[in-house]
């Protein structure tokens, strides 16, 4: 019984029906057509489809989504994108100050250099310097002879074993050129500046280990050595560093150039500075500039 009912109602929503319109006087016919109630239910969701992908492209598409309650607007949008790269900025300063500090405790505690932290500076994330490999050139090989050359009757240089101490150390020059401003320990002014020419070449005073190479705010590319006797060289302002965090350096290589990178600078120039035992010492005292 239940199957024919189904088999009676398909055939009658199969059922053709005729609709036709004519002229009430004339009965002439104008237009008819013939049509069933599957083909009426057939139109009206294809209709319904229709309507409702156009109302979804009209929203998705078109500023009218942010009239949509919960949905934010093209300003909150940029609001929200410009905070998130701030807390990301700020939270690569917070690690990059915990890393510097924790440099810091490290060398006055005289613990190995292998206990600080090793991760990536900015340089090796830099695609430019992916493949960069330093070899001797004519005119490097030239400037040690050059150098040599002059330093052949420096009697700061013995073959004897070198005293303990500062007084017993041969400072290299990081860079010759003249001094702008020079070291106040009154007014905490922890070195002295040297003026040159940007992308001068700014050499290790001594041998060392990098344990800082980054960018700051203030200073702009900044790089640290640790030497022997708890003696640390900084170097500030330089357009670009050459060594990373945990490299070994020899006296007189290349380690940075010269430049004016950082908010506080009024040119280019090398800001160099000397700590003995945590304290601030006078580099013009070692080293002639």
């Amino acid at each position: 019984m239940t199957e024919r009912k189904k088999k009676s109602i398909l055939e009658k929503l199969k059922y053709k029906y005729k609709l036709t319109v004519s002229n009430e006087s004339t009965f002439a016919v104008k237009f008819s057509f013939r049509l069933s109630f599957m083909n009426v239910i057939t139109f009206l969701a294809s209709f319904f489809i229709a309507v409702v992908c156009l109302v979804t492209m009209l929203i998705a598409f078109t500023p009218l989504r942010e009239y949509i309650p919960g949905y934010p607007s093209g300003e909150m949008r940029k609001q929200i994108h410009y905070t998130a790269i701030l807390v990301d900025s700020l939270e690569q300063e917070l690690h990059k100050r915990d890393r510097f500090f924790e440099g810091i405790k490290n060398v006055m505690d005289g613990r190995e250099f292998d206990a600080i932290p090793e991760t990536k500076s900015n340089l090796s994330n830099n695609p430019r310097y992916q493949n960069v490999k330093f070899k001797k050139s004519k005119s490097d090989s030239l400037f040690r002879l050059a150098h040599e050359e002059d330093e052949r009757f420096n009697l700061t240089i013995e073959n004897k074993k070198k005293k303990k101490g500062l007084s017993g150390l041969h400072f290299f020059p990081p860079i010759t050129g003249m001094v702008s401003s020079r070291f106040d320990n009154k007014k905490e002014h922890f070195g002295t500046d040297i003026v040159g020419a940007t992308n001068d070449r700014i050499s290790a005073v001594l041998d060392g280990v990098v344990i800082l190479s980054e960018w700051t705010l203030n200073t702009g590319y900044v790089i640290q050595i640790q030497h022997s006797n708890n003696l640390i060289s900084v170097y500030k302002h330089n357009s670009e560093l050459l060594k990373k965090q945990g490299d070994q350096v020899k006296v007189g290589e290349a380690i940075a150039l010269l430049g004016s990178s950082g908010e506080l600078t009024t040119g280019p120039h090398l800001h160099f500075e000397l700590w003995h035992n945590g304290k601030p010492i006078n580099p013009e005292d070692y080293i002639k500039f």
